[in-house]
């Protein structure tokens, strides 16, 4: 009999769908070792040596796999394939006293490692010919992370107790996250808004029309002066935009430019964790945390792929099936033409990994929808849409650019109020004073959609704007000129989906851990969401902010926490010793905790 060893019940159920009554297949339920909760459970003299136990809830489960691996002819490891999962297989090597090299030789059970992007027969079946040895340098990283992080909880923590108030936490990414928050809180609270305005003139086409078309009416947008680009805050003042609206009473509006082209729209790549989390809050108000339990139950039955991933890449597999599947349902001009590959741009991402993506596109929403609940639904047919949609045609837009002159009449045709509808000559028939006119210039912009390539699967919001069949030199009628006020805005609170994005950008934490920062930042009452379901720092968040950035700099500074994320990249790459890196860090850390606990 093989055992096969995975994390969850029904991962284990649906490899077991896969494979014959030979394979015995058990779940670990999680983690079955971790540090202690009651102690550090780091020896800090003894090079770091973590102190593992077996949580309560794990006793049962561990009790069941000594059992069965006694029986076993092979115990065959299949956690996740990341830092995580790697841990996890390690731990069970420890507790099973599982060893390849010494099972040769002694009365030692023998293990094999596999790991699989997907559950599906042919990943399994692949992935079991071809195991591997349990990777160290990933089994490193993890333990350096935890450790790390436990240093910086279990004694950063209660300097706060002390200084600050009682159950107060502190963490090394949680609290580089509340400072982005509150960073952005103090930008808002800092911001002094200013004030601009727009000119924008309702014209009518009037060439060869007997009768005025609502249809040939559109809006452009007033762009230079005198040759000159108008920048977006050039008009400061109500008394600028009534100054400009005196200097084009009496002008003719003249067709200069029609620029015609077509526009080639390409699909977004398919979904990491970071880019799924974001979409997932923008389409359904998600929060992170139940995307990712969503997508962990898709990717345990078999329908999509491992979603713990930075990488864009796509298996040639994938590629080739998703482009039959376009020329099949879609029609030949849906497909791309070729294979479109996709780079990430995320530091240290994995691209031996894949691109988070539908494990067989025939699988489509409308198949599934009878198996799946409604919010597993709407998750799989999002990913599957984005799938589908990154190997599609461009879509194709007509575009249309039109410049109109307005200026150099001498003589007033039609006089303009400041803020309202043209007037006509005057009634007497004279015309009104002559004033010298600057040129000016406006521009209307039209579009069109021509083909709709992948937004056929994966829609996405545009305007379309059509513009009546216009000529170089024709004259236009102005209906009014409406002069707009605005006021430059602050910068926006975080939300789920921005908040992800930042910490992405700024190299803070890694696929695994997005989901896991914000929901810890909230549940310790550090930030909150208002109303709008943004997020705004909480008094007690703004307080601890500040000792730690005063005190303890380099724990909430992103900089610092993004290097030290590439040091853990580092170790799992076997390009570092764990125990330097946490040396490294710990040694400055601990001193300067003594000294601020006689300071502050």
């Amino acid at each position: 009999m093989k055992l096969i060893i995975v994390e969850s019940p029904t991962k284990a159920k649906t490899i077991s769908t896969f494979l014959g009554k030979e394979y015995q297949i058990i779940a670990t339920m999680g983690h079955i070792r971790d540090l202690p909760k009651s102690e550090l459970g780091v020896d800090v003299e003894n090079n770091f040596e973590p102190k593992y136990v077996i949580p309560l809830k794990a006793r049962k489960t561990i009790g069941l796999l000594k059992k069965e691996s006694e029986k076993a002819d092979l115990i065959i490891l299949a956690t996740d394939e990341d830092r995580e999962g790697e841990a996890i297989a390690w731990h069970i090597t420890q507790i099973l006293n599982l060893d390849n090299v010494k099972c040769q030789m002694s009365n030692v059970k023998c293990q094999n490692r596999i790991v699989f992007h997907e559950i599906t027969k042919t990943a399994i079946e692949e992935a079991i010919k071809n195991p591997r040895s349990i990777d160290s340098a990933l089994v490193d990283a993890q333990q350096a992370r935890r450790v790390l992080d436990r240093i910086v909880g279990y004694k950063l923590s209660p300097f706060l107790w002390k200084k600050v108030a009682r159950r107060l936490s502190a963490g090394r990414v949680q609290s580089a996250a509340v400072k982005l928050v509150c960073d952005r809180e103090e930008e808002i609270k800092k911001f002094i808004p200013q004030e601009h305005w727009t000119i924008v003139a309702s014209l009518l086409k009037i060439k060869n029309q007997i009768a005025k078309i609502k249809n040939n009416e559109f809006e452009a947008i007033l762009v230079k002066k005198n040759g000159k680009i108008i920048p977006k805050l050039g008009i400061e003042s109500k008394e600028q935009a009534e100054k400009i609206l005196e200097e084009l009473k009496g002008a003719e509006y003249k067709i200069i430019s029609i620029e015609k082209k077509e526009v080639k729209r390409n699909p977004l790549p398919p979904f990491t964790t970071s880019s799924l989390q974001q979409e997932s809050w923008q389409k359904f108000h998600w929060p992170a945390k139940l995307t990712m339990g969503i997508a962990q139950n898709l990717y345990e039955h078999g329908l999509i792929t491992y979603h713990r991933t930075d990488s864009l890449n796509l298996s040639s597999q994938a590629l080739g099936a998703a482009k039959n599947f376009i020329k099949t349902n879609f029609g030949e001009n849906y497909a791309a033409g070729f294979l479109r590959n996709f780079k990430t741009k995320s530091k240290g991402a994995q691209e031996a990994h894949e691109a988070i993506r539908p494990t067989v596109p025939e699988k489509t929403p409308e198949n599934t929808k009878n198996n799946l609940e409604a919010k597993q639904q709407k998750l799989y047919d999002l990913i599957w849409r984005r799938f589908i949609a990154c190997q599609m045609s461009q879509a194709i837009f007509d575009s249309t650019a039109v410049e109109i002159e307005a200026g150099n009449s001498k003589t007033t045709l039609r006089g303009v109020s400041s803020f309202g509808r043209s007037s006509k000559i005057n009634p007497m028939g004279s015309p009104s004073k002559s004033v010298q006119q600057n040129n000016y210039i406006f521009r209307a912009n039209g579009q069109i959609l021509k083909f709709d390539g992948f937004l056929k699967v994966y829609p996405i919001k545009f305007k379309e704007t059509e513009l009546p069949g216009c000529e170089k030199d024709e004259i236009l009628e102005l209906i009014k000129l409406i002069p707009f006020q605005h006021f430059t805005q602050p910068p926006a609170r975080y939300t789920e989906a921005s908040l992800i994005k930042a910490l992405e950008e700024n190299g803070i934490g890694r696929p695994s851990t997005y989901a896991p920062i914000l929901f810890t930042i909230q549940a310790r009452n550090y930030v909150e969401k208002n109303e709008d379901k943004k997020f705004q720092p909480t008094e007690i968040g703004t307080v601890v902010n500040e000792v730690l950035t005063i005190h303890f700099p380099e724990i909430v500074d992103i900089k610092f926490t993004a290097q030290m994320e590439e040091k853990l990249d580092e170790i799992a790459l076997g390009k570092e010793k764990w125990t330097a890196v946490i040396k490294e860090f710990y040694e400055p850390f601990e001193e300067n905790l003594q000294k601020k606990y006689q300071e502050v």
